[in-house]
């Protein structure tokens, strides 16, 4: 059991404070808070927090919550190691770990940046050294409370990860920091605030008031063997839209044959409702389809239907991360009847869980929400002897914490040699784009992934708003984010 200090503020003790000392305990160190001297949230970023705290709701708990009546405890002496969660850059004896946020030791600094409308990474530095850095995504660009949730979310997640790695004596790269960067001051909050967020806030309001923004279009097109996978590019044969009654929108499109007909199993979202189901609809040869249909729905949100054959049966694993389980299913009569068949993972949110047979044995690749933050920047693999379990996480969990190329978008292609995964690209926003990466090294002690390359339109933008791509023998799919304005929404199908 190693002892490990954090220092806190002493009069500003937050729940990401908390949450930390926590995770750390649950890995079996022996942790304590301890309060010192130092300034809390900048009055500027307080009175922010606190506005939006009457606007918003935040799912889950607000990691900057200051928590009332917290007992803290003074330094050890014989503490193994310190942390410093203060953000003000103590001095404080070897070794000693603290986050970084932009370059900063102040979260104020991730503030900031979140207010002009960029993206903060993050850094863990050990001794002035950097030894871990992750790129967490933000679901939300225009609510700076939720920005930073996300951000102190994933902290939390790389933080823990990587003391409990040092602890145990893993050795970690390490690289200079090229210098901290200072905590901006209370007139450069106030100014970008002013002058940037509050201006972008008001056209996303706009936006959302005329538009339909988080919606999706299922194409797909028969194809000759030049898919996207193997081009790297949207161009070929052209694309056929699934069309939609305006009351709803498809994602997620997964293709399947059987018995020489061509089935597309896709996420189901009715504006009406607050999740969605599992539907199905079958293209002819000619490109028309039939009008999906649900085939599995469930109390909470399903999405990212992959159906696969093993073993004799046909299998779904759609992604239900709200429900809590990694749920796998079994056609009862293909394709409308579907049984739930066991829990291959219980008690994790995990996300768009993607099947692969490689060296005699079962892997899943999927993002996991670890209870805070986003559910599309930390990569996690699981693997198996078989299908129904059991399922071992990888000792190299997280495998990385990136917002353009944690999150799967499509099952693994296999080009010759070469084992290809889509990965989701959320720098610009959720289904900003998509890109192709390479599995170069795979086993029980080790994933290695390349860094996805992006799939280029046909105009060579760099980064088309693909979510999801798949393909079968004949028939290829994609999905694509397709803002509409809300009057013109209905339409008959």
């Amino acid at each position: 059991m190693s002892r490990i200090d954090i220092l806190v503020p002493d009069d500003n003790v937050c729940s990401v404070h908390m949450l930390v000392a926590k995770r750390l305990a649950e890995k079996g160190h022996d942790v304590a808070l301890v309060g010192v001297a130092a300034p809390g949230v900048q009055w500027p970023l307080g009175y922010i927090l606190r506005l939006e705290r009457k606007a918003v709701q935040i799912r889950g708990h607000d990691l900057l919550e200051p928590v009332e009546g917290v007992e803290l405890s003074r330094s050890r002496p014989d503490a193994e190691l310190r942390i410093d969660l203060t953000g003000v850059m103590l001095p404080i004896a070897s070794p000693g770990l603290r986050p970084g946020f932009a370059g900063s030791a102040s979260i104020a600094e991730a503030a900031r940046v979140l207010m002009a409308g960029g993206l903060p990474d993050i850094e863990i530095i050990l001794d002035g050294e950097r030894i871990a850095r992750a790129a967490p995504m933000v679901d939300s660009r225009l609510s700076i409370l939720r920005g930073l949730n996300d951000i102190l979310a994933r902290m939390c997640t790389l933080l823990v990860d990587t003391t409990d790695h040092f602890l145990k004596g893993h050795k970690a790269r390490s690289e200079p920091t090229g210098g901290a960067r200072q905590c901006p001051t209370n007139g450069q909050l106030i100014g970008t605030y002013l002058l940037s967020t509050i201006p972008r806030q008001t056209a996303g309001a706009a936006r959302r008031l005329g538009f339909r923004l988080n919606r999706w279009r299922v194409s797909y097109r028969f194809h000759n063997g030049q898919t996207v996978a193997a081009t790297g590019l949207l161009a070929g044969e052209p694309w056929i839209d699934l069309p939609d009654d305006g009351d709803r929108f498809y994602a997620d499109p997964f293709p399947f044959e059987w018995q020489g007909r061509y089935f597309i199993f896709i996420e189901d979202f009715c504006h009406a409702s607050t999740k969605a189901a599992i539907s199905v609809t079958e293209v002819f040869r000619d490109g028309a389809p039939t009008v999906p249909r649900v085939v599995i729905e469930e109390p909470y949100h399903l999405s990212y239907p992959q159906v696969f054959s093993h073993g004799g049966q046909i299998w779904m694993l759609p992604e239900g991360g709200s429900g809590g389980d990694l749920v796998l299913y079994r056609a009862e009569s293909f394709p409308d009847r579907w049984v739930r068949h066991s829990v291959l993972i219980p008690d994790r949110e995990l996300f768009d869980a993607t099947l692969l047979e490689h060296g005699g044995k079962l892997w899943l690749f999927a993002t996991e929400r670890d209870g805070y933050g986003s559910a599309s920047d930390t990569l996690v693999v699981y693997y198996a002897q078989a299908l129904e379990g059991p399922w071992f996480p990888h000792r190299s969990n997280p495998v990385r914490i990136d917002r353009a190329a944690a999150r799967p978008g499509g099952c693994f292609v296999r080009m010759g040699d070469r084992i290809i995964l889509p990965l989701q690209n959320g720098t610009d926003n959720y289904g900003g784009g998509l890109g192709l990466a390479d599995l170069v090294e795979l086993d029980e002690t080790k994933v290695r992934l390349t860094l996805p390359v992006p799939i280029l339109a046909s105009a060579k933008r760099p980064y088309p708003m693909i979510h999801t791509l798949n393909s079968s023998d004949h028939l290829e799919v994609i999905d694509c984010r397709a803002p509409a304005p809300r009057s013109a929404l209905r339409r008959v199908v």
